[in-house]
């Protein structure tokens, strides 16, 4: 039975495990905390705010149905698909702020790690050779970042003190922060003096195959292609097409199929780096979660809006 304290209904938030409960506590007066995993049905019929598992929200969205919940507080960027499996009625918030400063981590490390060849690298160290090249810097290079949000942004932050040629491309032109942003009308100009190409866009139907053979056919012979978005950004047939001839590479954070099936091409193509859909993974992400709700439950106390909405409300 829902809890009362001095004639005021508490807060009820739910979290997925003990560990975030823990990270969150201790949490105000007139707030209780349910961990529920949503593998169960709901163990109230009200939540002021619920947080589902990371990574696994198209299985347990429907035990909302039929609940009463203020927000449905997501732990990712993204939320393409999540209208389609969202309850009517119900208002869902993103991850933006915990995430963003992983990913561009993880945009730099496999952009360095294709530029310098560091998979061969390991590859002959597991087999005792020494086997030394001459590389492509990062330093110099023009680099085409596509996506000017959260985390193109800390892309762009990350990328400037290796001294390269950042232009930035967004859904319109516009001048922020003292940055030009070009529009994505603009990039049959573009794409032929991109060296790299960093794709950090969200998925959905607006950008599906942004990426597609006449993307890819623009580019410089020897241009990396970084998706570190999601998968459905890059047409990946054509991409396989220009990676397999030799004349592009690649290096992916998330793929179409994700996960990527064991007898995919991309997994054995000489120019093509794959990590699993691992960008928001580090250690930085639990406390930056336990921030981000802390914050939604002051937010919700005070009666105030909660931050990151990006469907219903």
């Amino acid at each position: 039975m829902e809890r009362v304290s001095h004639g005021i209904r508490n807060l009820v938030i739910s979290v997925p495990t003990r560990e975030l409960a823990d990270d969150i506590s201790p949490v105000p007066d007139g707030v209780e905390v349910v961990v529920w995993a949503m593998e169960d049905p709901a163990p109230r019929d009200r939540f002021d705010m619920v947080v589902p598992p990371y990574m696994s929200m198209s299985k347990v969205l429907e035990r909302l149905e039929g609940v009463e919940v203020g927000l449905v507080q997501g732990q990712s960027i993204g939320f393409d698909g999540v209208a389609d499996i969202l309850p009517d009625g119900l208002v869902f918030a993103n991850a933006a702020s915990v995430h963003e400063t992983s990913t561009a981590e993880l945009a730099l490390a496999i952009i360095l790690a294709a530029q310098r060849h560091i998979p061969s690298f390991v590859r002959a160290q597991d087999e005792h050779r020494w086997a030394p090249v001459f590389a492509d810097s990062l330093a110099d290079r023009r680099v085409l970042l596509i996506g000017y949000g959260g985390v193109g942004k800390a892309v762009a932050a990350r990328l400037a003190p290796f001294e390269t040629h950042v232009t930035a491309v967004a859904s319109r032109a516009r001048v922020e922060d003292g940055t030009q942003v070009h529009g994505v009308s603009e990039l049959p100009e573009l794409l032929p003096e991109a060296e790299i190409v960093v794709l950090t866009l969200p998925g959905g139907d607006a950008t599906k195959h942004i990426a597609d053979a006449a993307f890819l056919s623009a580019l410089p012979d020897g241009a990396l292609v970084v998706n570190v978005g999601r998968g459905s950004l890059i047409d990946t047939d054509a991409l396989v097409a220009e990676v397999a001839s030799g004349r592009l590479r690649t290096a992916l954070d998330v793929t179409d199929p994700e996960p990527l099936p064991e007898d995919h091409p991309l997994w054995t193509l000489p120019g093509a780096l794959v990590v699993p859909h691992v960008g928001g993974a580090s250690s930085a992400m639990r406390p930056r979660v336990a921030a981000l709700v802390t914050a939604q439950i002051e937010r919700l106390r005070g009666g105030e809006a909660p931050l990151n909405v990006v469907l219903g409300g």
